[in-house]
């Protein structure tokens, strides 16, 4: 099953890949189910954004539309994540990754920075995933990519349930912090801005939806009050995608725990609008 904004067979012809990773073994999350996210992603997309028009199918693209070849891959195992990587950033095409638990992000950005080099890691997430004391799981992601990463134009973006550790962590490398408070207080067009100014030319996007508050995104394994607004992350996503992004991951949606599919939905359409702001790399 495709989602819905695969407009190509063909990998070859594709500028973006998708794929899913149904796995959630590195999750300690009371909360299971996130291995069911790539395949209800999918189908939320097919069944909400798709109209019959007569005897055809119309896709509710984003506004500005998609230009980009998108070529859905299917699913693959945690341990075909690097050769699956490889292949597509091999080719100058750009990864969206559907998970799964956070941890897959740590074999993308580790395969990624391999190629291209140091990124500029933008982590959207309501937990810092920065403990150093255990390593291999979703709550030491950063920790994890600290090779792969350049820290000083990197940014974390939505924190608000961190550890003593991982504030302790934050200090020492000095990493920069958006909460939403920090959003409440701001402006967001000079916040983006400000985020724009401190990422380096190779910006990678991971998106816990769990940055999201469980107002708009019920359905997350570790689901936080007091969180961003969907609004707030689209627009700051689709302000980076259009910069221009070595690819992008969305994780920890829980199909279990969802009300209505809401969550689902949400990151389908923030696939989409991410795939519409590419075209302004063009």
């Amino acid at each position: 099953m495709n989602i819905c904004w695969a407009n190509t067979n063909s990998f070859d012809e594709a500028e973006v890949v998708v794929f899913g990773v149904p796995d959630e073994s590195k999750s300690h999350s009371l909360r299971k189910g996130s291995s069911e996210a790539p395949h209800k992603i999918r189908e939320i997309s097919n069944i909400r954004d798709t109209y019959k028009r007569g005897n055809g199918i119309s896709t509710g693209f984003p506004l500005g539309g998609i230009k980009k070849k998108v070529y859905d891959r299917g699913n693959v195992l945690r341990t075909e994540i690097g050769d699956t990587i490889d292949r597509i950033v091999s080719s100058s095409k750009i990864p969206i990754i559907i998970g799964g638990d956070h941890s897959i992000s740590t074999e993308i950005i580790r395969s990624i920075s391999k190629r291209r080099g140091p990124v500029s890691l933008v982590y959207f997430d309501a937990h810092p995933d920065f403990i150093s004391s255990s390593s291999g799981y979703y709550g030491s992601v950063l920790h994890d990519v600290l090779p792969g990463i350049d820290i000083k134009s990197s940014i974390q973006i939505g924190i608000r349930t961190p550890e003593q550790e991982e504030i302790d962590n934050i200090k020492k490398y000095n990493l920069a912090v958006i909460t939403p408070l920090d959003i409440v207080r701001g402006n967001i067009s000079d916040i983006a801005r400000d985020i724009l100014a401190r990422l380096g030319k190779n910006v990678y996007v991971s998106v816990d939806m769990d940055a999201i508050d469980p107002a708009f995104a019920p359905g997350v394994s570790v689901p936080v009050p007091l969180g961003l607004g969907s609004l707030e992350v689209l627009y700051l996503l689709k302000e980076i995608a259009g910069k221009g992004i070595l690819g992008l991951d969305i994780m920890e949606v829980c199909p279990n725990y969802d009300i209505k599919d809401r969550t689902s939905h949400l990151a389908s359409r923030i696939i989409g609008e991410v795939i519409s702001s590419l075209d302004k790399t063009s």
